[in-house]
């Protein structure tokens, strides 16, 4: 083996490759899955835009964490689901950050688990318009921007929802499943201005979305229970997450794009 490598430039790990000089904005990303990709983009080195909705705190610790680890970070509230906040969220960032290279589109809000029957219309605008549009949004608001930067990236966080797409689901379903519509047609649209479009699309993950539907489902409280029954004796954690999106906007990922990688597993045992 070293003589294999004895001459070649193998590359780093996404912890050893550095976003120094990148900006990246994460939407959602004060809590969860967002806060874990906004701390592991930060200890890369990349700037980071956290977009919250309501839940200032969060953001703010999230802000706080990074920033005492010497890192540099910046919590912006607005809807992504709103246009025109979301668009001076965009302005402000650029403005007090730098044009965004890496574009995480993770916020998302749970459907009630009913059926189409029983779906309140008011609900379902609000789920699709939160994943799909405002993944619309921020994609149409940053890429201009983009498309001037050496590398651009975006991430849509997903959901392996939209593989069994089951019963009672509806909108998440159709929320999640337009958000990868547009990031295929994104990567095709934007592998001209060096602009990669991934997809990451997690299975259950111990977060509060992902407790609240446990505790509704099957009246369990505490997720480590089932450690047991999961793949590699755990519930995947939000890092977990994390580390696959890391590596999608590192240097270490040269020719992925329009390409949805499932971080579950493999699957149900």
């Amino acid at each position: 083996m070293g003589s294999f490598l004895r001459g070649a430039n193998p590359s780093r790990s996404p912890a050893e490759g550095s976003l120094k000089g990148r900006v990246a904005l994460v939407s959602g990303g004060g809590r969860g899955i967002g806060r874990a990709i906004s701390l592991a983009l930060a200890a890369d080195g990349a700037a980071v835009a956290i977009n919250y909705r309501r839940d200032e705190d969060a953001a703010r610790d999230t802000v706080e964490t990074i920033e005492a680890e010497g890192g540099t970070a910046r919590m912006y509230a607005a809807p992504v689901d709103d246009f025109d906040r979301t668009a001076e969220m965009a302005a402000l960032v650029e403005d007090e950050l730098g044009p965004v290279g890496i574009l995480v589109n993770n916020a998302g809000i749970a459907s009630r688990g009913l059926s189409v029957v029983d779906t309140d219309p008011a609900e379902l605008r609000r789920v699709v318009a939160t994943h799909a549009f405002g993944s619309h949004y921020l994609a149409k608001l940053v890429v201009p921007g983009m498309r001037q930067l050496d590398r651009g990236d975006i991430v849509m966080i997903s959901s392996t929802a939209t593989r069994g797409l089951a019963a009672n689901g509806a909108p998440y379903n159709m929320a999640k499943s337009a958000m990868e519509s547009l990031a295929v047609t994104l990567s095709k649209e934007e592998r001209a201005h060096g602009i990669r479009v991934n997809i990451v699309a997690p299975g259950l993950v111990e977060t509060e979305m992902g407790r609240r539907l446990v505790k509704a489902t099957a009246g369990i409280t505490n997720m480590r229970v089932l450690d047991t029954s999961m793949p590699f004796g755990k519930v995947c954690q939000p890092e977990d997450v994390a580390n696959v999106v890391r590596f999608l906007v590192s240097d270490n990922n040269t020719y992925l794009t329009g390409e949805k990688i499932y971080c579950d597993g493999g699957g149900p045992l």
